[in-house]
């Protein structure tokens, strides 16, 4: 499974967001923060405020910040409310032209795989993922190194 781009990014805004407490972030500073499209990151902000998870002040010192204590964000909850599908493989879409789909048994087995992935990310809150506001800078060096994924062998 993979997380479309729009739940990467409202993950990374709530995460920003968190790391700053109290304090008013703007989208341009998170765009900045991140080197990423400030009008991809108005959508994603958009959304997230309409779901609760970011409360918005306008005007010209506004911005935004958790609409919820860190404890209370599910990461799950996120993912649910920014992924548009969870449409693993053909069979999953009401247009499926496969022509095994009446008697096929791997979407059951995917299904029970979709809902351990999102149980999973339910066992989180953007509490257990916050970061320091340093953490945020600009890394010195390039960063080089592959963090995943990692598959347990059997």
């Amino acid at each position: 499974m993979r997380l479309t781009t729009f739940s990467d990014y409202a993950l990374r805004v709530l995460m920003y967001a968190a790391s700053a407490g109290d304090r008013l972030i703007t989208i341009e500073e998170t765009a900045k923060t991140y080197n990423i499209s400030r009008a991809h990151l108005m959508k994603v902000v958009n959304v997230l405020t309409r779901t609760g998870f970011i409360r918005g002040v306008r005007g010209r010192s506004g911005g935004f910040t958790l609409a919820k204590k860190a404890e209370d964000i599910v990461l799950g909850e996120v993912v649910r409310a920014t992924e548009p599908d969870f449409a693993l493989t053909e069979c999953f879409a009401t247009d499926c032209q496969c022509v095994i789909t009446r008697k096929c048994r791997l979407p059951a087995v995917l299904n029970e795989a979709l809902n351990a992935f999102v149980a999973t990310l339910d066992s989180y809150t953007l509490a257990d993922v916050i970061l320091a506001p340093r953490d945020f800078l600009t890394p010195s060096k390039p960063f080089k190194k592959t963090r995943g994924p990692f598959l347990e062998s059997r």
